[in-house]
C-alpha cells in the first residue's frame, strides 16, 4: 500500500509511503480517501498527522500517468481526485500536516486540507501546474486562496513558483517552521494534546469555522450558536464546567 494508518495513544498518522517522491498516483488518491474515511469512523482516533516522511512530504501527481489520460478520462478522474482531497478536509477531527521537504502541485494541496501546518526548515512549497500549462485540480485554487487570500494565492498558481519554508510561514501557508529533524515530533506534540481534549466540541469548533467560511455571517453565527447550545447536553461540557469552578481553568480531564 502507498498509504498506511498508524494510531497510537489517540493520534492517527497517515503516511505516504511511496518511494522515492510520494507522487499521489490514482491509487494512492484512492488510498488516501479510505484511509482519511478510516480516521474518521474510527473512536480511537481522536487527532490526525498528515506525514510523508523525513524527506518529502509529497512531490505532486504521477506526471506520467497524467500525461497518459486524455480530456475524457481526466473529466471522470477529476470529480475522484477532488473527493480525496475532501475526505481529508472532511476528518471531524484536528489534523495537521508535517511537511518536510517538497510539498508540490497535489502535495502542497494535501497540507492545505490540514487544520495546521508545521513544516522542515528546508521545505519548498508550490503550485507549479501553470508550468505544464495546467491549473491546480485537487482544490489548490479554491483553498490556497481561502488560507493566504487571493492576491498571493495567485502569484503562486500564475508563477507555478516554489517558496522555501521562511517565506511560506510569511505568507501564512504554514504555521510553524522547525529544524527538518523535528518536524513530525512537534506535530506529533500539536496532535496528542488536542487528542486529549474534550472530542465534540473540537469537532463543533471546526466544522463551525470550516463551515462558516463557505457562507455569510449571518448564516456562520447561526452555525456557531446551534453547536454552541448544542454541547450543553455532553458529559465534556459537564465535566469541563466543573473542573474550573472546583480546580482552576485547564485542568479538565476528558473521556
Amino acid at each position: 500500500m502507498t498509504v498506511h494508518l498508524e494510531v497510537a495513544e489517540g493520534v492517527g498518522t497517515i503516511r505516504l509511503d511511496r518511494p522515492p517522491m510520494n507522487a499521489l498516483d490514482v491509487a494512492t488518491q484512492d488510498r488516501l480517501k479510505e484511509l482519511a474515511e478510516e480516521a474518521t469512523r474510527r473512536e480511537d482516533v481522536r487527532a490526525v498527522i498528515l506525514y510523508g516522511g523525513e524527506k518529502v512530504f509529497a512531490a505532486g501527481a504521477d506526471i506520467k500517468e497524467m500525461q497518459a489520460m486524455d480530456h475524457a478520462a481526466m473529466v471522470v478522474r477529476s470529480r475522484a481526485l477532488q473527493d480525496s482531497f475532501t475526505a481529508v478536509t472532511r476528518i471531524p477531527k484536528p489534523v495537521v500536516a508535517a511537511v518536510t521537504g517538497y510539498a508540490l502541485g497535489g502535495g502542497c494541496e494535501l497540507a492545505l486540507c490540514a487544520d495546521y501546518r508545521v513544516a522542515a526548515d528546508n521545505a519548498k512549497l508550490g503550485q507549479p501546474e501553470i508550468l505544464l500549462g495546467l491549473i491546480p485540480g485537487a482544490g489548490g485554487t479554491q483553498r490556497l486562496s481561502r488560507l493566504i487570500g487571493p492576491s498571493k494565492a495567485k502569484d503562486l498558481i500564475f508563477t507555478g513558483r516554489m517558496v522555501k519554508a521562511d517565506e511560506a510561514l510569511a505568507l501564512g501557508l504554514v504555521d510553524r517552521v522547525v529544524p527538518a529533524a523535528d518536524v513530525y515530533t512537534e506535530a506529533h506534540a500539536w496532535a496528542a494534546r488536542l487528542a486529549q481534549g474534550p472530542a465534540l466540541a473540537l469537532r463543533a469548533a471546526k466544522e463551525s469555522v470550516d463551515a462558516g467560511l463557505e457562507t455569510d455571517i449571518e448564516t456562520g453565527l447561526a452555525i456557531e450558536r446551534n453547536w454552541f447550545a448544542g454541547l450543553f447536553a455532553t458529559e465534556d461540557r459537564e465535566r469541563g464546567m466543573r473542573s474550573f469552578v472546583e480546580e482552576g481553568p485547564g485542568k479538565a480531564k476528558f473521556l
